[in-house]
């Protein structure tokens, strides 16, 4: 599955992740904004990170789901990661993202999440969910960039953080 890129942007490719790239999910997930915008998710370390890739994203690819890698056209650098994640918890397909930290602010985030939109649409979603804390002001900004709406701000079960949630009709 390594290196098929399934959306194109303008400068961006987004293509599945696979075990090889645990390096860069190691960093993603251990980077200042995932930390402070999504959370710990416990995986300091290669074997964790690949752990990660298997349970928490490639499984869903089947389905059209999961969280794809955002690379550069350029130089292929992995940069982030955008996608449709069906999370317990939600009544509904939730789009993620994610950039590195040094990538932040670029419009790489608007760029690569946009197709995940008609990827939604071509899997017959027809309402998109999008949820963040209420003081990630940037990712709040980028959702209704995108087009949503915010509905309601409200505690997810087994997290203690108040969260923001977004909808979009497809």
């Amino acid at each position: 599955m390594n290196r098929i890129v399934l959306f194109e942007t303008e400068r961006t490719h987004i293509r599945y992740l696979t075990i090889k790239d645990a390096a860069f999910i190691l960093a993603l997930l251990n980077s200042k904004g995932w930390l402070e915008n999504i959370g710990d998710r416990m995986v300091y370390d290669l074997p964790s990170a690949e752990t990660y890739l298997k349970d928490r994203v490639i499984f869903d690819y089947p389905k059209g789901f999961g969280l794809y890698g955002v690379e550069l056209k350029q130089t292929g650098k992995l940069i982030g990661t955008t996608g449709l994640i069906d999370r317990p918890g939600l009544d509904g397909i939730d789009v993620g993202f994610a950039m590195l930290d040094d990538e932040v602010g670029k419009g790489y985030g608007f760029e690569s999440t946009l197709p995940m939109l008609e990827h939604a649409r071509s899997l017959g979603i027809d309402k998109l969910l999008a949820i963040t804390l209420p003081t990630n002001k940037a990712s709040c900004r980028l959702l209704e960039k995108l087009g949503f709406q915010k509905e309601k701000e409200f505690y997810m079960e087994g997290d203690p953080e108040l969260l923001c949630l977004y909808v979009q009709e497809l």
